[in-house]
């Protein structure tokens, strides 16, 4: 356990150093020049007061309207912290102890493909969202591609959501064995997947959902409720920390590296928390609060729950929590009440570009619509393929490492022209395109395998 803790010193230290060497350089107006942190602008050029300009980019918007430094962290910790928190012991018992250093070499490569998505965008004042940068290096493709990844994404944590109520509330409520509806019986956990979606359902249909955003908002709180409530359960409520794990399974590390590659999956966002923020040139700072606090959330939690359960431990760590405990409760109740409130973000996008696709019609009748199709078809899917730890992998090998590290990498090249000389910068992201492909390849077969199995 020394040896963990000195090596998440380490890469927390390293992420810092990254990020103050970025600042640094924006502050000397880029007098030096590090292949470990590429720029695109010329290191001739004063890229602090490009950045700090006003940027309406179009849309009339002035920069002093922006978010400030704190509101962008705030979304940006919404954006990392998510349900994947409950899933890293699973991940943690899947490779052993060992696969907690894959966790920070995840979190460094993911935040510092984040601050390569700044630099494409530094490139052109025209890249405002994710698909704009796929755009940029790529053209129509990369536009297409990028977008595909972003919106299967979404829907796949969307139904994921879906799969974990389904399973916390069998949890909490074990006596619910089945629902009888017109003659039809229904198993509980599939009972309870609907009456969620039921729930769920009217707040796809607001086309106004700024009010759902700030609930949602509370994610960041609703994660640190967690491991709170469940460092109680283990330390005060008797369990305690007394399961040794073991330091590495071979077997199991490719889960190991899906489940964290899902926690680090929120760049799609990065690009509009860019755009919006007041001083640009603190995007760096930002990214590095957000990434080291997440870390830390998502180490903490996969240490405790591998203590606490060991081998045991399930693919979500509520469903281990003994239901008769207050401190459990609380965990459960707040995993329950956190997806509500995201689903229908999650989904918006979703239907915003279906929508697009069918100018014509009824705009509202047409919300509706889509978003019932949508709620009706991951109901489906959640029934079908109720594996909420085997689904997190598939996405986290799949999407995640493809949008989060993959992408990232391949556009800067593109985009800056590094792909053109041979030197350190290049070699560094072509072995970081490669790693990323083996891993999403490995990842992908080992869940799909795992998925197909448990059918």
């Amino acid at each position: 356990m020394q040896i963990l803790l000195g090596v998440s010193g380490i890469y927390l230290l390293h992420l810092f150093i990254i990020c103050k060497s970025m600042a640094s350089e924006h502050k000397n107006g880029g007098s030096s020049l590090d292949l470990n942190v590429p720029l695109l602008l010329d290191q001739n050029q004063s890229k602090l007061k490009d950045l700090e300009a006003p940027a309406d980019h179009g849309d009339g918007v002035n920069f002093r309207l922006g978010t400030s430094f704190s509101k962008t962290c705030f979304n940006g910790l919404n954006a990392l912290s998510g349900v994947g928190i409950l899933s890293t012991p699973y991940a943690v018992a899947s490779g052993g102890w060992m696969s907690l250093i894959l966790l920070f070499a995840i979190a460094t490569t993911t935040f510092y493909s984040a601050l390569l998505i700044q630099r494409c965008m530094d490139s052109d004042p025209d890249i405002k969202t994710y698909p704009d940068v796929g755009y940029r290096a790529f053209g129509k493709t990369g536009r297409l591609i990028v977008s595909v990844l972003m919106h299967v994404e979404l829907y796949l944590v969307a139904t994921g959501f879906l799969i974990l109520e389904g399973d916390n509330l069998q949890t909490l409520l074990p006596d619910v064995e089945h629902f009888e509806f017109v003659g039809l019986t229904i198993g509980g956990k599939q009972g309870f997947i609907i009456i969620v979606a039921l729930i769920i359902l009217p707040t796809v249909w607001l086309n106004n959902l700024s009010l759902l955003s700030y609930i949602s908002a509370s994610g960041v709180l609703a994660s640190l409720i967690i491991i709170g409530s469940v460092l109680w359960t283990g330390a005060v409520d008797g369990i305690g920390f007394r399961q040794k794990g073991q330091l590495v399974n071979w077997d199991g590390i490719p889960t190991a590296v899906s489940l964290f590659a899902f926690c680090y999956c929120a760049h799609p966002v990065f690009p509009t928390l860019y755009t919006s923020m007041q001083k640009r040139h603190h995007f760096s700072n930002v990214m590095v609060v957000c990434f080291v606090f997440c870390t830390l959330c998502y180490a903490s939690m996969a240490v405790f729950g591998y203590l606490m359960f060991g081998s045991d431990v399930q693919s979500q760590i509520t469903l281990n929590l003994p239901t008769n405990k207050l401190s459990s409760r609380i965990a459960i109740y707040t995993t329950l009440v956190n997806p509500i409130s995201k689903y229908a973000l999650m989904v918006t996008p979703i239907i915003n570009a279906t929508k697009a696709r069918f100018p014509y019609y009824n705009k509202r009748f047409l919300h509706h619509l889509i978003g019932t199709t949508v709620v009706i078809s991951t109901v489906l899917v959640a029934l079908v393929v109720p594996f909420f730890g085997s689904l997190m992998s598939l996405v986290g090998a799949f999407l995640s490492i493809t949008a989060s590290v993959i992408l990232p990498c391949a556009c800067y090249l593109k985009i800056s022209g590094s792909y053109q000389k041979l030197n350190g910068e290049l070699v560094a992201l072509s072995l970081i395109i490669v790693m990323g492909v083996v891993v999403a390849v490995f990842g992908t077969y080992t869940s799909l395998v795992d998925i197909i199995g448990n059918l």
